[in-house]
C-alpha cells in the first residue's frame, strides 16, 4: 500500500483538519470529533445535515457551504459516524426552524442518525429525515435492506439546501428532498478495487481483465463481473438498467461520478457516451456533471446518475452555492 498517511488511525481526522484549514471562510472542525460545520452559522432557516463513513471525498463534508448542507458528520473509513457526533452536529447547526437529516440507506447510518435525533428532540430541535436510495444495482446488501444511497444523494443536499436557503419550512424543505429521491437512479461500475488505510490490501479481487457491475460505494459486490469491454458497452449497460427503473422522457441531470482512482479522461469518455445514448432515447439534459462526487477511495470506476427535473428542480439545480466541492 502507498498512500500519503502519517499513521492509519488518524487519516479522518487529518483529512478533515486539512480540508478545513485550505477553506477556512467555508468550513470549521468542531472540537467534538470529525464533525464539519459552516464557518458562518445560517439563522432563520431550515438547516441540513448529512454524513457517513470516510473515504468518499468530497461526500460528505466537501457539500458543506452556502447552499448546501450545514453540517458532515465522518465516520471512520466506510464506517458510520458515532451517535454522540451526529447528536452534536445537530446542536451545532440546529436552528428555530428545524433540521433535515439526509441518510444514505445504509443500516448503521440510518439507526445512528435516527437516535441522535431522538436526542436533540429532547433538547427541543426540531428534526426530519429523509433517506436516500438511488441505487439501482441490488436491492439488499452487505450494509443494506433496499437500495443503497449513493451519488445520487449529492442532487439531495444540492436541491434541499437551496429550498432551505430560499426559506421554506422543514416540511417543505423535506418534500424537496423526497422529490429528488423519487426521480434520481443510479448505477455503477468497477475496474479495480479500493484499499482502506486500516487494512493495507483491496477490498476484493478483480482480474486483469474482469469488472464489477453495479458496484457499491463501500465496494459491495454489485450484480455481477464481466469481462472488460467498451466504454460504450459499459455505458448501456448501466444504463440498461437506469433507464427500466423509471420513465425519463423529458430532461434529466447527469451526474458521471468518479470512484476516485479514475482520471477525468475516462469520465469524460464515459459522458461523451451516456449523451449519446441519452440523445437516441430523446431525453434532453438539463445540465451535465463529471467528476469525483462520492468516491470509494482510490477505486478506479465511476458511477452513472439520472436525476428527471421539472421547473422546481431545476430552479434549485441552477441556485447559488458556496461550498469546497460544489460552486454554482
Amino acid at each position: 500500500m502507498k498512500k500519503f498517511i502519517n499513521a492509519v488511525e488518524n487519516v479522518e481526522t487529518e483529512m478533515i483538519q486539512g480540508m478545513c484549514r485550505a477553506y477556512p471562510k467555508i468550513v470549521k472542525k468542531l472540537d467534538c470529533g470529525n464533525v464539519v460545520v459552516r464557518t458562518n452559522k445560517k439563522e432563520g432557516k431550515v438547516a441540513l445535515i448529512s454524513g457517513g463513513g470516510s473515504g468518499h471525498e468530497p461526500t460528505h463534508g466537501g457539500f458543506v457551504g452556502a447552499g448546501m448542507l450545514d453540517c458532515a458528520v465522518a465516520g471512520a473509513v466506510y464506517t458510520s459516524p458515532t451517535v454522540d457526533m451526529i447528536y452534536e452536529g445537530l446542536k451545532a447547526v440546529a436552528t428555530d426552524k428545524g433540521v433535515l437529516m439526509v441518510v444514505k440507506n445504509y443500516t448503521g447510518d440510518v439507526m445512528n442518525f435516527e437516535m441522535a435525533a431522538e436526542m436533540a428532540e429532547g433538547d427541543g430541535i426540531k428534526t426530519a429525515e429523509v433517506v436516500t436510495n438511488d441505487d439501482v444495482a441490488v436491492q439488499d446488501s452487505l450494509y443494506t435492506t433496499g437500495r443503497r444511497g449513493v451519488a445520487g444523494t449529492v442532487f439531495v443536499h444540492k436541491c434541499a439546501g437551496a429550498a432551505a436557503e430560499e426559506g421554506k419550512s422543514l416540511e417543505e424543505v423535506k418534500a424537496v428532498a423526497e422529490k429528488v429521491i423519487a426521480n434520481v437512479r443510479t448505477m455503477g461500475v468497477a475496474l479495480t478495487p479500493s484499499t482502506i488505510p486500516a487494512a493495507g490490501t483491496p477490498g476484493f479481487e478483480l482480474g486483469e481483465d474482469e469488472i464489477e457491475i453495479g458496484i457499491g460505494i463501500h465496494g459491495e459486490p454489485g450484480t455481477h463481473k464481466g469481462k472488460l469491454v467498451s466504454a460504450n458497452e459499459i455505458v448501456n449497460t448501466l444504463l440498461d438498467k437506469i433507464l427500466a427503473d423509471i420513465d425519463f422522457k423529458g430532461e434529466v441531470a447527469v451526474l458521471i461520478n468518479g470512484g476516485g482512482g479514475s482520471p477525468l479522461m475516462e469520465l469524460y469518455i464515459v459522458n461523451n457516451a451516456v449523451r449519446d445514448r441519452l440523445e437516441k432515447e430523446g431525453i434532453k439534459v438539463y445540465k451535465n456533471y463529471v467528476g469525483n462526487y462520492m468516491t470509494s477511495i482510490d477505486m478506479c470506476g465511476c458511477s452513472i446518475t439520472l436525476l428527471k427535473v421539472d421547473d422546481e428542480l431545476k430552479k434549485y439545480l441552477d441556485a447559488p452555492a458556496d461550498t469546497v466541492a460544489w460552486k454554482e
